[in-house]
C-alpha cells in the first residue's frame, strides 16, 4: 500500500494548559486539585453559569422575533456598539466624536487575530512583516503565535517581571520602548496581566503612554478581564481609556470568556480607535474582507447574550454585581493562601500573591518545586509556576498550601 500523502507531517506538541487539564482528568488521586485551565470555578470547584446569563438565554430562547439568518459581516450592530462603550466608558470623547468602530470576533482570540491580520497588511506601509511586534515577557503563549500565524517576522519580548522583587519592572519596560524602533506594535494587556497578575499602577501607566507617543509607537490592547479583576468595569479599563484621552490610535481586542462565562460561545470583539470617522470606515471595510475569508460571518448566540445584557439598565447593574461576585471570590483566595504561606512561615515573601490581580498569580515557584507539585502532590499547574486563583476553595486551600511549603522547602 502506498505511504499516505500526509505521512511527512510532523506530531505538533499538545497545547500546554489543555494538557495539563486531560492529565488532571486522568489522574485518580482524590487529592487532585487543577490550577491550570483558566476558567472561574465556584468553591465547590465547579463551573458557574452566571444568573443573568441564564436569565438573558430565556429571554432570547421566548423571542419568536428572532432567527438563525447571517449576521453581518462584522457582526451584530448592537453587541460591537456595547462592547465598545464599556471599554471605552459612557462618556468617551472617541465615541462622541465618533471616531471608534468595531469587529465582533470569535472570542478575544479571534479579535486579536483580525487585527495582526489588518496590521500586517496596512500598517506601516503595506505588507509589512517586519515592523517590530513587542510582547512582554512573560505573556499568554497564544500572543505570539497569533502574530507569528498572521506573518510577522520579527517578533520581540519587552521586560515586564521582575523575578528578584516579585514585581513589574518598570525601568526595563521604559527603556525597551525607548530603544523600540518606531512605529513596532506593542502588545499591552489592559488589566490582570496573564500570567504575572502584575499591573502597571495608574502613574506607571501615564509614564509608559508617554514613551509611546513620542516613540510613535502603537499600542495593541488585550482586554480579556474587564471587571473580573478587580470588580471595577471602569477601574480595569483605566489604561485604555487614558491612552485614548491622550489622542492614540489604537486598537483593543476584547474577550467575553471570563466576565460573562462564556467560555465556548466565542465572544469577542476588536475596537478600533482612530483619528476621525473616515480613517476607522476605512479601516473596518478592510477588517470586513479578512473576515470574510476567515470565518465569513459570527455567531449570534453569545454575542446576543451580551448585547441584551449591557442595553439594559436593570439586567447591566445584575451582571455587575455577578462578576464582583467572582472578582470578590478570587480576591478571598489571594489572601486566605497568603496567610497560610506566612502562618507555616514558607521561605520566601508572599506579599505579591495578594498585589497581584485577577484570574492569575505567578507564585514564583520554579519548574523543579512545580514538578514536584504536580508528581508528589497532584496539584496541577503551569511550568512558570502559573495558577488560577479560582482553583483554590476553602476545601483544598490548607492542602494547598501546605503542598506548596513543602516544595519551597524541599526543592530548591
Amino acid at each position: 500500500m502506498a505511504a499516505s500523502i500526509f505521512a511527512a507531517v510532523p506530531r505538533a506538541p499538545p497545547v500546554a494548559v489543555f494538557k495539563l487539564t486531560a492529565d488532571f482528568r486522568e489522574d485518580a488521586d482524590s487529592r487532585k486539585v487543577n490550577l491550570g485551565v483558566g476558567a472561574y470555578r465556584t468553591d465547590e470547584g465547579q463551573p458557574w453559569v452566571l444568573p443573568v446569563v441564564k436569565k438573558v438565554e430565556q429571554l432570547i430562547a421566548n423571542d419568536s422575533s428572532l432567527n438563525h439568518e447571517y449576521l453581518p459581516i462584522l457582526g451584530l450592530p448592537e453587541f460591537r456598539a456595547n462592547a465598545s462603550r464599556i471599554a471605552l466608558g459612557e462618556d468617551s470623547p472617541a465615541i462622541k466624536q465618533n471616531r471608534i468602530g468595531s469587529v465582533q470576533s470569535l472570542g478575544g482570540t479571534g479579535a486579536l487575530r483580525i487585527g495582526a491580520e489588518f496590521l500586517r497588511r496596512w500598517y506601516n506601509g503595506n505588507n509589512n512583516t517586519a515592523t517590530p511586534v513587542y510582547i512582554s515577557a512573560p505573556s499568554w503563549e497564544n500572543h505570539n503565535s497569533v502574530f507569528v500565524d498572521a506573518g510577522f517576522k520579527d517578533i520581540r519580548t519587552y521586560h515586564y517581571w521582575d523575578a528578584a522583587k516579585r514585581g513589574l519592572d518598570l525601568q526595563g519596560l521604559l527603556d525597551d520602548m525607548e530603544k523600540a524602533p518606531e512605529f513596532s506594535i506593542f502588545i499591552l494587556h489592559a488589566c490582570a496581566h496573564n500570567p504575572t497578575g502584575t499591573d502597571p499602577t495608574p502613574d506607571q501607566w501615564k509614564q509608559i503612554a508617554a514613551v509611546m507617543k513620542r516613540r510613535f509607537l502603537f499600542p495593541f490592547f488585550d482586554s480579556a478581564y474587564q471587571g473580573f479583576a478587580s470588580g471595577s468595569l471602569d477601574k480595569d479599563a483605566w489604561a485604555v481609556r487614558y491612552f485614548v484621552s491622550e489622542g492614540f490610535e489604537l486598537f483593543c481586542a476584547q474577550s467575553f470568556s471570563k466576565n460573562f462565562g462564556l467560555y465556548n460561545e466565542r465572544v469577542g470583539n476588536l475596537t478600533v480607535v482612530g483619528k476621525d470617522a473616515d480613517n476607522v470606515q476605512r479601516v473596518l471595510s478592510q477588517m470586513e474582507k479578512i473576515v470574510r475569508t476567515t470565518w465569513s460571518n459570527p455567531p449570534s448566540q453569545g454575542a446576543r447574550i451580551v448585547a441584551t445584557t449591557l442595553s439594559s439598565p436593570q439586567l447591566f447593574a445584575e451582571w455587575k454585581d455577578n462578576v464582583k461576585t467572582m472578582a470578590d471570590r478570587v480576591l478571598l483566595m489571594r489572601s486566605e493562601l497568603r496567610s497560610r504561606l506566612e502562618s507555616l512561615g514558607t521561605p520566601g515573601t508572599w506579599n505579591h500573591i495578594t498585589e497581584q490581580i485577577g484570574m492569575f498569580s505567578f507564585t514564583g515557584l520554579n519548574p523543579k518545586q512545580v514538578e514536584y507539585m504536580i508528581k508528589e502532590k497532584h496539584i496541577y499547574l503551569m511550568a512558570s509556576g502559573r495558577i488560577n486563583m479560582c482553583g483554590l476553595t476553602t476545601k483544598n486551600l490548607d492542602y494547598v498550601a501546605k503542598s506548596i511549603h513543602e516544595a519551597v522547602t524541599k526543592i530548591q
